[in-house]
């Protein structure tokens, strides 16, 4: 493996930028968010850097103090401030590629090691809750809900297969009438439900895994975006626009956030935009007439639609997802015109919150760990699955780097191609798109 290059000099040092605000949603107007950290000013040594306080940075960091490293955290705007804390808050069991297809680019058994690898992210956030006394309204529950007779199929097969070949019971499903007692929609024809998923607050979730991090023993710096990295004689340097960290191994964990920092990640990343709304409070009654057994619900759709309620019972609907790089205008009623062709009943309901989350996918959906040097690690490409897989894939890191790498190296081994670069490839990835589009229809 070609070297990194050599540690570039720091630029003068700007005027301090102003403090960036969360960006107006309903996860940051329900958390009691916490002042803004230092930003990182002059040199620092830590024996691991890790870039980027989303779940992955911070589960990463809280697991590496919790086996006596030094850690310094950058963070380039706040913490949870990406998908970490915009999400629509559902932690799903699994990984967004389809089993079959991880078989198929692995092998069986590396496929079955990667599954019950997600199922331990479940136990491992449950866990870091109750330890850390977490609290961002975790409610056991998630469904999977068909539109379409062949999607009901697959949810059927896909029942089968997880509790025979995966030996996970915590499934059933639920016919059609079933369905409408706990849905208040006529949309769907069944659903797999799964009591070991379930569904969270995740902005305050991020901030408590930062915050227990902290308490480990993890300096933590927002404001404090990346800027260059390379090797030094005693290691790797670090660079920010006022600092410079000097550690031995670092760990990449921006995600679509990372930019143009390091092109090789980039590459095997496209950024997609998913949107969200909150309604008004809808008093418990009604929202209990929507989802019955309160558990996070997403259709099986390639552009799918999810919702689920929230703690003060509201409904929150995500779906839209944009492919093409431009930012929608007009969330609001672009993705209410969604959630009313599921709940006509809440015509005329107010929208309180609107806003979009940024999410990277990658070319096959599954997720892209690995090593860009033997002390330089990333975790990337969570493809909307991340509330869970993040948390443990932090985990994975900190075994590697403390010396045992067996189960890091299982998604190290995954096979990840490039997306088509230069000025075609976001429209190349939106027309590639249409086809799912329009298979959604059939």
């Amino acid at each position: 493996m070609a070297d990194l290059p050599a540690s570039p000099a720091p630029a003068p040092a700007p005027a301090p930028s102003p403090v960036a605000e969360y960006p107006l949603t309903y996860y940051s107007a329900s958390a009691e968010l916490p002042p803004c950290t230092a930003p990182l000013r002059g040199r620092t040594r830590a024996d691991v850097c890790v870039v980027g306080s989303g779940i992955a940075g911070c589960s990463a960091a809280l697991a590496l103090a919790e086996r006596g490293y030094r850690v310094v955290l950058l963070e380039a705007q706040r913490v949870g401030w990406g998908a970490s804390g915009r999400s629509g808050g559902q932690v799903i069991h699994g990984l967004a590629v389809e089993q079959d297809d991880l078989e198929r680019l692995i092998g069986r058994e590396d496929a079955l090691r990667m599954w019950r690898i997600s199922i331990e992210g479940l136990a491992l956030l449950r866990q870091r809750i109750a330890v850390h006394q977490i609290a961002c309204d975790w409610t056991d529950g998630q469904m999977y809900v068909a539109i379409k007779p062949r999607q009901w199929r697959a949810l059927q097969a896909w029942q089968e297969q997880l509790a025979g070949r995966y030996a996970y019971a915590s499934t059933r499903l639920l016919e059609r009438q079933e369905l409408r007692e706990t849905l208040g929609t006529q949309r769907y024809l069944g659903a797999l439900h799964d009591s070991n998923s379930g569904h969270l607050h995740p902005l305050r979730y991020t901030l408590g895994l930062a915050r227990a991090a902290s308490a480990a023993g993890v300096q933590i710096h927002e404001q404090s975006e990346v800027k260059a990295y390379g090797n030094t004689a005693g290691g790797l340097d670090v660079i920010t626009d006022l600092g410079v960290v000097s550690c031995s191994q670092l760990l990449f964990a921006g995600n679509a956030w990372l930019g143009a920092t390091v092109p090789a990640l980039a590459r095997k990343l496209m950024t997609i935009a998913s949107y969200i709304v909150a309604t008004e409070p809808l008093g418990q009654h009604r929202a209990r007439q929507l989802i019955a057994n309160n558990a996070a619900v997403c259709d099986t759709n390639w552009i799918l639609d999810y919702f689920r309620r929230s703690s003060d019972h509201r409904l929150l609907f995500g779906g839209r997802v944009n492919y093409s790089g431009v930012n929608l205008r007009a969330i609001a009623p672009i993705t209410a015109r969604r959630m009313l062709a599921v709940f006509p009943q809440l015509a005329g309901t107010r929208i309180d919150y609107a806003w979009g989350c940024l999410i990277d996918i990658t070319r096959s959906r599954a997720p892209n760990f690995g090593r860009l040097a033997p002390n330089v690690y990333f975790l990337q490409g969570f493809c909307g699955h991340g509330l869970a897989l993040a948390g443990i894939a932090g985990e994975l890191v900190a075994e590697a780097i403390a010396g045992t790498r067996e189960r890091f190296d299982v998604f190290a081994r995954l096979p990840h191609r490039d997306f088509p670069g230069g000025p075609l490839r976001r429209p190349v990835l939106a027309l590639a798109m249409l086809w799912y589009r329009l298979r959604d229809l059939l």
